[in-house]
């Protein structure tokens, strides 16, 4: 872990390398992903069968391609009561935030009385990833589909490796829930190929979610433009600004709950008490080693985490904003809170007051948990219905209306040397 502090000479420096560091995976996985895709645009199922066995040690062919619905809902009919029911509290609650976010179609007539709107449309298919193995989250499954399926999208694909043919049932119990309408036994990279360009069995969709591994975020980036994406993501990321009145196993909780993750998630806290940052770091090591997951998160906090000492909270937003994180909390008292969050311009989520760990969003609170990493969010929101949904113009003209504006369209169409679209308009002022 890293101390800072913005008193100390060298400060500037040591700051500008934390929010410059690189953490996304060093691996050169470019060409072999391209080749990847090549292979599975090529040969298509005999590509994922080969890939699949190779990698997942499952043979596709003779143990099925695919999950059907009556083994989705027998995982949830299997489920414990109460993670049932924290399932289905957790889909209802993101069910009714991204309803929120549905847009309004516009149709109007401007003082020239030229009609102008647009219409929102859900795409027709989307393809949903997500990890097998240890990095199974039935929560991915609902913050992913239940947006696809408030947008109105018809056809939810969800591709999952199952390595040696086994699945995660509460997963499975999640798909269900969410209501999605095809669950295939493939990942990595082949996967990502197959849901772009389509297969035998796999039919193409339009746009493609899901975290991953390096292999499916290099697989997302380079097929953005046959289909839609959410995003290339890192490694996660979590920013707590905090105060001197919060309890120091809190905070040391909320930074190690990303930490977990992945050896390279990064975990920093921004105090402007130095003995409280004494005592989170104390509560950090304490922690890790009570958690099953302590090796990652030893390793997260080590190599990654920082804690990060100011003259007061204030002033600590713009290095903040400078971080641009995935999470970011606001441990202070709930008026205090609302006025950090006024300075607040770069983060993917927000969490507001003591008492809304991030963890709370992970899970139930609504917002989506997709978010974006690496400082992406300075540019970057998190996963939305808008995501499955494009947006149409239109417009029409009265003979009224193009003879207001239609002269302007010529003189421009002239000046960019396009006779054809001088001419096309003219034959209408006639």
């Amino acid at each position: 872990m890293q101390r800072l502090d913005s008193s100390d000479i060298g400060f500037a420096d040591a700051f500008d390398a934390l929010v410059n560091g690189r953490r996304e995976s060093d691996a050169d996985v470019t060409s072999a992903v391209a080749q990847t895709i090549k292979d599975v645009r090529a040969h298509g199922d005999a590509t994922l069968a080969e890939m699949t066995q190779r990698f997942d040690g499952f043979d596709l062919n003779n143990a099925g391609w695919q999950i059907d619905a009556a083994q989705c809902k027998a995982a949830y009919d299997a489920l414990q009561p109460d993670l049932r029911d924290a399932l289905t509290l957790a889909a209802k609650r993101i069910e009714a935030y991204h309803a929120a976010q549905l847009p309004e179609d516009r149709d109007y007539r401007d003082s020239d009385n030229v009609r102008l709107g647009a219409r929102w449309s859900a795409v027709d298919a989307a393809g949903v990833y997500v990890p097998g193995g240890r990095a199974a989250y039935p929560s991915s499954v609902l913050m992913n589909a239940i947006p696809a399926k408030v947008a109105g999208v018809e056809r939810i694909v969800m591709v999952t490796p199952t390595p040696k043919g086994e699945t995660n049932q509460t997963v499975m119990a999640a798909a269900y829930i969410a209501g999605v309408d095809e669950i295939w036994r493939v990942g990595g990279a082949q996967a990502i190929a197959a849901l772009a360009y389509g297969t035998e069995r796999i039919l193409p969709v339009d746009v493609i979610t899901g975290p991953g591994n390096a292999w499916v975020a290099e697989a997302k980036r380079q097929l953005y433009g046959v289909v839609g994406i959410d995003m290339v993501a890192g490694p996660s990321e979590i920013v707590v600004v905090a105060d001197a009145q919060n309890d120091p196993a809190w905070m040391a909780a909320d930074l190690l709950s990303q930490a977990e993750h992945d050896p390279t998630s990064q975990s920093i806290l921004f105090t402007d008490n130095a003995a409280f940052a004494d005592q989170v770091a104390a509560a950090v090591d304490t922690q890790i080693a009570t958690l099953s997951t302590q090796a990652v998160a030893r390793a997260s906090w080590t190599d990654f985490g920082a804690i990060i000492v100011v003259d007061n909270l204030e002033a600590a937003m713009p290095l903040v904003n400078r971080l641009a994180a995935e999470h970011l909390e606001l441990a202070v008292d709930d008026d205090r809170a609302e006025r950090l969050f006024g300075l607040v311009r770069h983060a993917g989520s927000v969490f507001l007051g003591r008492m809304t760990p991030e963890a709370i969003g992970d899970y139930v609170a609504g917002p989506n948990h997709v978010l974006p990493t690496g400082r992406r969010a300075r540019f970057a929101s998190g996963l939305s219905v808008l995501d499955f949904m494009k947006r149409t113009s239109f417009l029409g003209c009265s003979p009224e209306a193009i003879r207001a504006i239609g002269p302007a369209a010529v003189a421009l169409a002239r000046a960019e040397g396009l006779p054809a679209h001088a001419r096309s308009v003219e034959e209408r002022l006639k």
